[in-house]
């Protein structure tokens, strides 16, 4: 689920509460080209107010104007976009673009409330709609589960699909983190030094004061697992990474220098990291962006923590280390061309 559709969920939650009534618009099915996937999610008030995203815009004032001329649908049911290549251009569709949509009126002010409570607590939960009966139920569901639909009932998957565990508390960790959970990550920060742990204070994370090693077995990475060590200390980062590094995680990686991560894939062999192993290491961790500040390499990770998960083959991005590289090349030959 993306983060920005529990937000929409939340804002629905909250004018139901209000008095109001609410529609609740959901991506379904797309053909070819769109500007958002199926899950994708915008709530209206009816008033017109609207919260969400489905398109680029256009859909949505389309959908207003619908709320606004037909009034609130008694049942759920579906809509479809882009049918034509003139209506594909009149709601900003790409060629070829074709996006069908469930409306679903929503009816008891606590309709919502199980739901969020249960993102809130970190579960990944199926929400069953049956458009016949406006029914909708909850269950708990899998990573690999997507949305689906049957033409009669509509399964929305909402909360964290991917787990990131940064080592270290300080203040890139806490950007980071904060740019995971909009990624919609479940974040969790292990620190065991107590003047680092006790100052933390990113909401919507959890945090750990175990030893790296000993929570990273006990996490038990997997395939939609990210590892990220930032604390410049070997004590802590090698421990996580060699444990990580044996794992099915997708993506680990370390910040330094391209000197000191070289001397962590030696420190890495020592405790029989094997070869294949040790070249999964991602260090210097991150995309070349020339970045400087914390929330500037914050960026550089997280760009290359999404790359890796959407499975950008590396031909596509620059890690950092291999980018400083060609710069330095490309320095020594400008200076030879001077001479």
């Amino acid at each position: 689920m993306d983060s920005l559709d529990k937000e929409v969920l939340g804002r629905a939650r909250q004018w139901l509460h209000e008095g109001h009534r609410v529609l609740l618009a959901t991506v379904v099915r797309t053909w070819g080209s769109s500007p958002r996937p199926p899950g994708a999610l915008v709530a209206l008030r009816d008033d017109g107010h609207a919260v969400g995203s489905v398109s680029g815009g256009c859909i949505e004032d389309d959908l207003i104007r619908r709320l606004a001329d037909e009034g609130m649908p008694a049942h759920a049911r579906t809509v479809s976009y882009g049918v034509s290549a003139e209506e594909a251009r009149r709601f900003g569709l790409p060629c070829g673009g074709t996006m069908e949509l469930v409306l679903e009126p929503l009816g008891m002010a606590d309709a919502l409330d199980a739901l969020i409570e249960r993102i809130d607590a970190g579960a990944l939960v199926a929400r069953t709609l049956d458009l016949a009966s406006g029914r909708a139920e909850l269950a708990p569901a899998h990573p690999e589960q997507g949305t689906s639909f049957d033409g009669r009932r509509l399964v929305s998957v909402f909360g964290p699909r991917y787990r990131l565990l940064i080592i270290g508390a300080g203040q890139l960790s806490a950007v980071l983190a904060r740019m995971a959970l909009a990624l919609d990550f479940a974040v969790t920060v292990c620190d065991p030094r107590a003047e680092w742990a006790d100052e933390w204070e990113v909401a919507g994370t959890t945090l750990s004061r175990l030893m790296p090693d000993d929570l990273v077995i006990a996490m038990r990475p997997d395939a939609r697992m990210a590892v990220v060590a930032l604390t410049h200390d070997p004590k802590l980062d090698d421990l996580a990474l060699m444990e990580a590094l044996r794992s099915p995680a997708f993506y680990v990686a370390a910040l330094g220098s391209r000197r000191n991560n070289a001397q962590r894939r030696e420190r890495l062999r020592e405790f029989d990291v094997s070869e294949d192993q040790v070249a999964a290491l991602r260090g210097p961790a991150g995309l070349y962006i020339g970045s400087r500040t914390p929330a500037e390499i914050a960026v550089s990770i997280a760009a290359e923590l999404v790359a890796v998960k959407n499975g950008v083959t590396p031909e596509r991005v620059l890690p950092v280390g291999e980018a400083k590289a060609a710069l330095e090349v490309a320095a020594d030959a400008l200076s030879a061309c001077r001479k």
